[in-house]
């Protein structure tokens, strides 16, 4: 009898399966000891390859695409911001079972970002800011007109509608289901984005900052780096940042009215997909998508 349940078709990675492939397609890095990486988030295993550099392999399907994307953008995009991230060395095939491309990195030290240590600082924000308007101004040659294409291209907004609302639905005793359906109203009726489009972050949140000596060092997870209108990345606002800070990043970037309401729109609508996806499970995503989807309806 069916169950209704679908099969969960990720493929096994432990650490004999990294080591033959590091050791295979990489021989110059075969005496390198391997430690995991734990916690890795919910995209990738990662593994330190000795003290330099990362292993980085897919979970999921709907990881595929980062080990190349960020192998040709990264290396364009590092001398042009004001923060590290991460800097690719080489990308692995897929082998021993394993279906999928990966990835070696340089490693970067830090420890991610928390609300505790940055939420009230305008100063980080204002840093934030500057990162954002930096990678907005990257424009190489092959990618300063027309319209993006592949995996560079936006998806609009509206594209999370149907998923959007059943969450709402879904999540009306948790939170103000009126408030959010009003928000999330107002941000499909904004105004777009009407200017070229720009580069975003395509997942700028709290987990993907790195801190060294109390201060911003580095942004990391560039899978959802892309080309378009870079509302989406004025979600950060909502995961990390407290009122004042939030006012002096949005003051910074010069944010108007129609693209802060679609930020809004932005931060409600990924906030709630980790709600119902983690929290149930995960006491810290069920507060930090909390603090998200509060912090999204105040504006």
């Amino acid at each position: 009898m069916a169950t209704g349940r679908t099969a969960d078709t990720r493929p096994v990675i432990d650490a004999a399966l990294v080591r033959r492939l590091v050791d295979t397609q990489f021989p110059q890095w075969a005496g390198l000891p391997l430690k995991l990486f734990d916690p890795a988030g919910s995209d990738h295993v990662i593994h330190r390859l000795g003290e330099e550099l990362s292993v980085r392999l897919p979970r999921h399907a709907g990881a595929i695409g980062q080990a190349r994307k960020e192998f040709e953008w990264l290396p364009r995009l590092a001398p042009h911001l004001p923060l590290a991230v991460p800097v690719p060395v080489g990308v692995g095939e897929p082998d021993f079972g394993y279906p999928w491309p990966w990835a070696v990195s340089r490693w970067l030290d830090g420890e991610v970002a928390t609300v505790e240590a940055l939420a009230d600082s305008s100063e980080a924000a204002v840093e934030l800011a500057g990162f954002l308007a930096a990678l907005q101004r990257f424009a190489p040659a092959d990618s300063a007109s027309g319209e993006p294409g592949g995996d560079l291209a936006a998806r609009p907004l509206a594209d999370r509608d149907r998923a959007t609302r059943a969450a709402i639905a879904e999540l009306g005793g948790v939170f103000d289901a009126s408030a959010m359906t009003r928000l999330w109203d107002a941000a499909l009726s904004a105004s777009g984005w009407d200017r070229p489009p720009v580069w975003f972050h395509g997942d700028f949140h709290t987990g993907n900052l790195l801190t060294s000596g109390g201060r911003l060092s580095a942004v990391i997870d560039f899978g959802g780096l892309g080309m378009g209108d870079p509302a989406c990345d004025l979600t950060i606002a909502f995961t990390l940042m407290s009122a004042r800070p939030r006012a002096a990043f949005r003051a910074a970037l010069g944010v108007d009215d129609a693209a802060w309401l679609r930020g809004r729109g932005w931060a409600l609508a990924t906030g709630l997909n980790a709600y119902t996806s983690y929290a149930a499970v995960s006491p810290r995503i069920a507060a930090q998508t909390t603090r998200q989807i509060t912090a999204a309806l105040v504006g």
